[in-house]
């Protein structure tokens, strides 16, 4: 009986432990939400194989974990990159620096000011503004800047307008504020920034939510059969489990 209960304790703490995706409406606009405990999951950023060659792709991701007995258990795109694949703005991996911070101002939405880092650490994971990531200098295991910032300390980025006729699929990332709670949205629907922020503000509640990409957006989800396909992405961020 104590063998039991101690098994059952164990798939339970699994089952509590695994990243939750659902779909959700809000405001009319369809949304992929997927929900994880950054304490207790494996997060990772990927953009090379161990040959310094170019990922890209959810399916290459699994076959480079495949070598150490692991598999994605979720996955998206995280963070604008260059023609080449190379990361826009900082981007560290394995504690490794890829690319350095970039903090000023500049063309596109990378450039549209605050924008941030979704920085990794152990036990915890934290959006974090650009500004504020130089100051602190916060040791990341993993790390991948982009923009713009989505929600700052509660408030939408204050260059969102409510009557933007800028509509796309839109993508990213929100924390709490102790770094536990990680949940990342991709929208179904075209979306502005106002309408896609307020997700994370009003019914995520993520104090802090940055912005990844648009256009190219795509979510891996097995658990709702989502798998999505195209062109080869930059950064990708996943959450990986033992093979089963």
């Amino acid at each position: 009986m104590r063998a039991f209960l101690a098994l059952a304790a164990a798939l339970w703490a699994a089952d509590a432990a695994a990243v939750e995706c659902r779909d959700l409406t809000h405001d009319g606009n369809r949304y992929t939400v997927c929900e994880a405990d950054a304490d207790a999951e494996d997060l990772r950023l990927f953009l090379n194989d161990s040959e310094g060659d170019l990922l890209g792709q959810f399916s290459a991701v699994n076959a480079e974990l495949a070598g150490e007995g692991r598999q994605l258990v979720f996955a998206m795109n995280a963070g604008m990159y260059h023609d080449d694949r190379s990361p826009v703005g900082h981007y560290v991996e394995n504690g490794a620096e890829v690319m350095r911070v970039i903090a000023n101002p500049g063309p596109g939405n990378f450039g549209l000011l605050p924008n941030g880092v979704f920085c990794i650490r152990d036990g915890r994971a934290d959006v974090i503004e650009t500004l504020r990531f130089v100051e602190t200098a916060p040791e990341c295991r993993f790390a991948t800047q982009s923009g713009p910032m989505l929600v700052i300390d509660g408030e939408l980025h204050p260059r969102f307008l409510p009557d933007s006729t800028s509509r796309y699929i839109r993508n990213g990332v929100g924390t709490s504020a102790d770094g536990k709670r990680v949940v990342f949205a991709i929208s179904n629907d075209y979306v502005t920034f106002h309408e896609f922020g307020s997700l994370f503000r009003d019914v995520l509640k993520t104090p802090q939510a940055l912005y990844f990409d648009g256009k190219v957006s795509r979510l891996y989800a097995p658990q709702l059969g989502r798998s999505d396909i195209g062109f080869a992405l930059g950064p990708i961020v996943g959450i990986v489990e033992a093979m089963q």
